[in-house]
């Protein structure tokens, strides 16, 4: 079974009838996990389709909402960055650490 066959058994078991671009909708999933956290990807990629839905549905709307969606994950991402790059100190009492 390939994922397309997935996706057409799915939108059969969901009762809905919809064409499924799954590139687009695995790279706003993999840009959520990577740049905001892991369990981003679901909730992002569930919420494209809740909007996606109150917007008509239609494939281009979908990609719209998910070049906005990857936009704003890419930025969080970016910021996440920023504060990567902040330097810690640390001083260590060395009467507290035992070297042998």
């Amino acid at each position: 079974m390939t994922l397309h066959d997935w996706i057409d058994e799915l939108c059969d078991a969901l009762d809905i009838d919809a064409e499924v671009d799954e590139g687009i909708i695995l790279d706003l999933a993999r840009d959520a996990a990577h740049s905001v956290e892991r369990v981003a990807a679901p909730i992002t990629t569930y919420l494209l389709g809740y909007a996606a839905a109150l917007g008509g549905g239609s494939p281009e709307k979908v990609e719209e909402l998910a070049g906005r969606a990857s936009e704003l994950a890419e930025k969080w991402g970016g910021e996440k960055d920023e504060l990567a790059e902040v330097e810690v100190e640390v001083e260590v009492d060395e009467d507290l650490v035992d070297v042998e």
